[in-house]
């Protein structure tokens, strides 16, 4: 009993305590120093990250032109093989007809079919005839199955490619709507950390810009790449030149190939097929199948590639300078052929 007492007490007591102690650790608690912020990035580290933000969309919307691009082709195969599918049932249907026609043909021969005729008549002039017509309908018919049957054979053939264009189609738009998102992320982001700065930063922000690119520009002069290049160019080329130079201030948009607004590879894409000379939608494709160009053999109308992923084009349009569709919030203009890092030039004619 005595030993119940005691516990008793003791519990009692460290409660009590706990109860005093509290008050203490919670303002210790309060008092503790909070972690410090983050450090503010400087003006360059948001332009470097604004910028790379942009590259990631650049790159982004390529892989969706390309998807796009699939996309049309397989569409056009689709609409070409259910036209063939069409054309392959009617023919079938023709044929079926026509060997209608033989059967009922026979059947007004009493049913019998014309080789027993042909045993059945004494006469062998007519035996001969009709020896002659036996055998050609013989051929006839044994053509007219085996028409049918090839013809059945194509139509399975292209229900087959029917088949894996569907699969194709569907995994284009897939990668579509990826790279959809993906832009728009990137883009957002990118709006997003420009438009937490103030105007007279943002003004900032735009000046750092001018000045990388004057910078890397400057370099590239400096290098004496323009020495030796030359300023006469194709008249295919000049036709290109004078188109992309005629968009100067309309809009960047991605994925647009004109005639209100364009991205890099739509532009170019756009000005030399004006000038006759059909090339490649994307930015990476047109570096991947034009014929490649030493920069020191440069001339006007020759497309500028960007980056190591190809993820920029311009054209170059002399005295060491390109038009280009640069990136969203901002639009076709003349830029400094060496303001960016350039991977290659291409040609496409």
């Amino acid at each position: 009993m005595n030993r119940r007492r005691h516990a008793t007490a003791a519990i009692t007591m460290i409660c009590a305590l706990t109860v005093l102690a509290s008050p203490a650790l919670t303002l210790q608690a309060a008092a503790a120093p909070l972690p410090p912020p983050p450090p503010k990035k400087t003006l360059e580290e948001v332009r470097q990250e604004i910028d790379g933000l942009y590259r990631q969309a650049a790159v982004a919307t390529d892989a969706y032109n390309l998807a796009e691009e699939k996309t049309k082709e397989q569409s056009a195969e689709l609409v070409k093989v259910a036209r063939m599918i069409v054309e392959g049932r009617e023919k079938i249907e023709a044929l079926k007809a026509q060997a209608g026609a033989a059967a009922r043909a026979q059947y007004r021969n009493g049913g019998l079919p014309d080789g027993a005729h042909l045993v059945l008549t004494g006469d062998p002039q007519l035996f001969l005839d009709a020896a002659g017509r036996l055998k050609a309908g013989a051929k006839a018919t044994t053509d007219l199955l085996g028409e049918m049957n090839r013809t059945q054979e194509q139509l399975d053939v292209y229900a087959a490619d029917a088949g894996v264009n569907w699969t194709k189609l569907e995994a284009n738009r897939v990668k579509q709507a990826q790279a959809r998102k993906e832009i728009n992320d990137k883009i957002a982001a990118a709006k997003k950390l420009e438009s937490e700065l103030a105007a007279e930063e943002r003004e900032r922000l735009r000046r750092l810009e001018e000045q990388a690119q004057y910078r890397a520009q400057t370099t590239w002069l400096g290098t004496g790449v323009l020495a030796g290049l030359k300023a006469d160019t194709t008249p295919e080329a000049k036709k290109a030149i004078a188109f992309a130079t005629a968009q100067i201030g309309r809009p960047y948009v991605w994925g647009a190939e004109g005639p209100d607004s364009y991205d890099c590879s739509g532009l170019t894409q756009r000005a030399w097929g004006v000038a006759g000379r059909p090339i490649p939608r994307t930015s990476q494709e047109q570096w991947r199948l034009l014929p490649h160009v030493d920069i020191k053999d440069m001339r006007p109308g020759d497309l500028i590639v960007y980056f190591k992923d190809a993820s920029h084009i311009g054209m170059y349009v002399g005295n060491g300078a390109i038009v280009h569709a640069p990136r969203p919030g901002r639009d076709v203009t003349l830029a400094g052929a060496g303001s960016m890092e350039i991977l290659g030039v291409v040609r496409p004619t």
